[in-house]
């Protein structure tokens, strides 16, 4: 055994299975020459279904390593953000960090220590103990660029970009968007939550290299315009490998239960390219008064479609995430006709307004959904959506470009794809230090 690659994710379900396939990755092709150890801080932020997933991996893949650091009994403030409370949170773990690096270092050599972007605190102990430092970002490239950037777009203004909604902000490889569009953490530089983030974009160039969870002909202009140094223009940018997609496999989800079974039974049985999947992400919810307009609008779209529901917020609208997940009373939210079985997607948190401009105006892979003045997204809006994605000339074209799409995603880790070669040069440079 050559030496040992630590991981360390946040326990966050988008972030945590795809940083634990990484490590399957990694042992899948140099199980010869690595081990891989996951280090889990369990904190306030926590979900039931990260919990549940990382319950579920480590106790069925035994060739990855599970290092539970000390549980911190800290009661973060009830109204505090979730990036500043997960931050405090990684910071008053460094200690219990540093001593299972330590300790680790003691059995084996450590090549690299793979962070998640939120877990940037770490790397003050990393670097204090001459360990080399990678970060690992599971969404794509959009949200590098708008990382690596924004302590530019800092030093241009002196306005919090919640004063300037309707000015466009210029990011290398991305079309123009209005600051409104930012994640909604870095709408006030008043608040110290924007300096957090202005610190990850800082470290991101203080690693060994940046790992993607993307594939170059997905996102290929804003990868080369990171790459060729557009992003950080008075440093120089760490060796990005992009290396995706990291999906996790069937054999691999816990907690789905015999509905999702049922969801995907009944998916099996539809004709090809004939459901509308509706997606908001981890954390998205809605108002009982959106959620009915998209149910009307399903209905009337008279399209198959599947629609992961939550528990609505309180009829304010602005509220689109939460951090617990309960199932909701569909008797109570839905209209009485109802075909399918229930899901719809538009950008409600974090970095989706980004992505939105990216899918839409760039890639070409996505129709915008329009909103009310009030936020508020009508039931004619959603079929009218709806019926142009699955039935008009521009929907075809739109579907026959993803479908391409997905086969380059499967070609990528072919002997000579792009990710195979990138993932190669990374294992490299973690042998060769």
């Amino acid at each position: 055994m050559e030496g040992t690659i630590v991981l360390y994710p946040i326990i966050a379900i988008g972030h945590i299975v795809s940083m634990v396939e990484l490590g399957k990755l990694i042992l899948r092709h140099y199980r010869h020459r690595l081990s891989v150890t996951v280090l889990i801080a369990e904190g306030p932020l926590d979900t039931p279904d990260a919990t549940a997933f990382l319950c579920h991996i480590s106790k069925n893949t035994h060739s990855i390593n599970f290092h539970r650091l000390p549980f911190l009994s800290n009661n973060p403030s009830p109204n505090g953000n979730r990036s500043m409370i997960r931050t405090d949170f990684i910071h008053l773990n460094n200690p219990n960090l540093h001593q299972a690096l330590q300790t680790i270092s003691k059995i084996s050599r450590i090549r690299a220590f793979v962070i998640d972007i939120f877990s940037t605190p770490a790397l003050s102990v990393s670097s204090d103990l001459g360990i080399p430092t990678y970060y690992f970002l599971a969404g794509g490239s959009v949200t590098l660029s708008f990382l690596l950037y924004l302590p530019i777009i800092h030093d241009q203004t002196t306005k919090s970009f919640k004063d300037i909604p309707t000015t466009h902000l210029h990011f290398p490889g991305l079309p123009p968007m209005p600051a409104s569009y930012l994640p909604e953490p870095v709408q006030d530089r008043e608040l110290q939550v924007y300096y957090d983030f202005l610190e990850i974009g800082s470290n991101l160039c203080k690693s060994k290299g940046i790992i993607v969870n993307t594939f170059e002909c997905l996102e290929s202009t804003v990868i080369k315009a990171i790459i060729d140094g557009l992003c950080v223009p008075d440093a120089p940018t760490p060796p990005v490998y992009c290396i995706g997609p990291l999906i996790t496999s069937p054999n691999n989800r816990s907690g789905e239960g015999e509905t999702v079974n049922q969801c995907l039974s009944w998916l099996d049985g539809q004709p090809s390219q004939s459901v509308v999947f509706l997606n908001f992400g981890s954390r998205g919810v809605f108002s009982a008064a959106q959620v009915r307009e998209i149910a009307i609008g399903l209905e009337k779209s008279r399209q198959r479609f599947l629609w992961v529901l939550r528990e609505p917020v309180s009829e304010d609208n602005n509220k689109h995430f939460a951090v617990e997940h309960k199932d909701p009373d569909l008797e109570a939210l839905l209209p009485e006709v109802c075909a399918g079985v229930p899901m719809v997607a538009w950008p409600l948190y974090a970095e989706q307004y980004i992505n939105k401009a990216f899918l839409v105006e760039e890639m070409k892979f996505a129709m915008a959904m329009e909103e009310l003045e009030d936020g508020l997204v009508s039931a004619t809006e959603v079929e009218k959506r709806v019926l142009a994605l699955m039935e008009s000339e521009e929907g075809r074209v739109l579907r026959e470009r993803s479908r391409k799409m997905k086969e380059e995603a499967m070609s990528v880790w072919s002997e000579c794809g792009s990710s195979m070669i990138a993932f190669a040069k990374l294992v490299e440079s973690w042998i060769s230090q």
